[in-house]
């Protein structure tokens, strides 16, 4: 973010040569030149946050950074997959993505967690997956796992009883031998790479007749959907999700039309059980009593 955005205009010159105009200016540029509202977003708050060390350095005395609803912009939707269109998008990728596509959409584990998992990471005796790296990528190619963010990341996550028979059909056909061997791996046996995934999951998303602007990581967002209108509690969409905040939990715990009518429907049930609604009668009784 640094090296292509933002050094290429404030890079030359003191920190004290960066105006609010100047910065106006810049991320005016950026928008017109069709760079990604989040990037440029992203690119907005490191300027602040370095402008921000150079105040408290003295080195300035005010942020020029100062342009209001710069730092943030509305996400947009995303699409969300019925259980039909999920196993009809698996039905259309390649065989050895099948489970990718399933696992992805019913324990929402990222693709680079879904990337790192070994053999040894699945529980098909307690129906669990463990998580316990990510496969990153660097600039020159390499890639490598590493640990989650934050100790929330770790986890197992429950998978349904359905899957078992798919789970046990890719280990024996698709997987890489040996207990430290990758779940997933390409044609060639090599680890799996976005770049090389991206082909087959346009044509799997064409074929499925699904959103062309279906991402792969909103198979995650379908699945947490899914999940809270199972009736996941946030607490325990943090812990599939792997994270230490609320914040993102709650954001799949939107109310539906679905849902809401099956939570007044239980409210109804208790109201029966408990001998509630009396007649018209009552009522206006009660009214007068008020």
């Amino acid at each position: 973010m640094l090296r292509l955005h933002i050094v290429p205009t404030f890079g030359a010159g003191s920190v004290a040569d960066v105006t609010t105009a100047r910065v106006r200016n810049w991320r005016g540029k950026m928008l017109a030149a069709d760079v990604g509202e989040p990037t440029v977003v992203r690119a907005y708050q490191l300027l602040r946050a370095l402008m921000n060390t150079a105040v408290d350095d003295m080195m300035i005395r005010r942020n020029p950074c100062r342009i209001k609803g710069a730092d943030s912009y509305d996400v947009p939707e995303r699409p969300v997959l019925s259980v039909a269109e999920v196993f009809g998008l698996a039905d259309s990728i390649a065989p050895r993505y099948r489970l990718l596509v399933l696992l992805a959409a019913f324990t929402t584990l990222r693709f680079g967690e879904l990337a790192a998992l070994r053999r040894k990471g699945i529980d098909l005796a307690g129906r669990g997956v463990v998580v316990r790296r990510a496969q990153a990528e660097l600039q020159n190619g390499r890639l490598f796992d590493k640990a989650p963010k934050s100790a929330s990341g770790v986890r197992t996550v429950s998978f349904p009883a359905e899957l078992v028979d798919e789970i046990r059909h890719h280990l024996e056909h698709y997987a890489a031998a040996g207990q430290d061997g990758h779940l997933f791996v390409g044609p060639q046996g090599g680890q799996l790479r976005r770049s090389n995934f991206r082909d087959d999951w346009v044509k799997a998303r064409k074929a499925a007749c699904v959103s062309a602007e279906l991402h792969f990581h909103d198979l995650r967002h379908t699945g947490n959907t899914l999940a809270s209108t199972a009736g996941a509690s946030t607490r325990e969409l943090m812990t599939r999700m792997g994270h230490s905040s609320s914040r993102a939990a709650l954001i799949y715990q939107h109310m539906t039309s679905d849902r809401d009518r099956t939570i007044a429907d239980r409210l109804g049930a208790m109201i029966r059980k408990e001998g509630g609604g009396g007649a018209s009668g009552d009522s206006e009784e009660g009214s007068e009593r008020t």
